[in-house]
């Protein structure tokens, strides 16, 4: 159970965004502290973004996608399908999993399977091992 009042709760959606930021960060091998330079801030100031604590404004947002060479809408791609933003957990998942070098990986290279059948076998596969997992 969460303590903190509804008020303190990051968004759904600025969890969603900064997940994005961060998957965009990471496959173009940029540290924390070199998109914070470059955009001015401190590499403190990216990591509440990543996490959603923070909210990115548009100009900030605007100067993030030209740096991390990404439409502004990138960061919102995907968002729709979490019913325009309410919180059904997705975006907490999203943050979760590539938050982990795991996760990041798994999210640069899963796109790259061309084989349908191959990315279906790959979900089943996680999807039995998960359902293994004790607790």
């Amino acid at each position: 159970m969460n303590d903190k009042p509804a008020a303190d709760l990051a968004h759904p959606v600025d969890l969603y965004v900064g997940a994005r930021l961060r998957i965009r960060r990471k496959v173009m091998g940029l540290s924390q502290t070199q998109v914070a330079d470059a955009l001015g801030i401190t590499f403190q100031q990216i990591q509440k973004y990543e996490r959603g604590s923070n909210r990115i404004s548009a100009s900030k947002l605007y100067d993030a996608a030209r740096l991390l060479e990404a439409p502004v809408s990138y960061f919102f791609e995907g968002l729709g399908e979490t019913d325009g933003g309410n919180d059904d957990g997705f975006a907490q998942r999203m943050t979760e999993f590539v938050s982990t070098p795991e996760g990041l990986e798994l999210a640069a290279l899963f796109p790259r399977l061309d084989d349908r059948r191959l990315r279906r076998r790959v979900v089943d596969l996680v999807r039995a091992m998960v359902e293994d997992e004790p607790g």
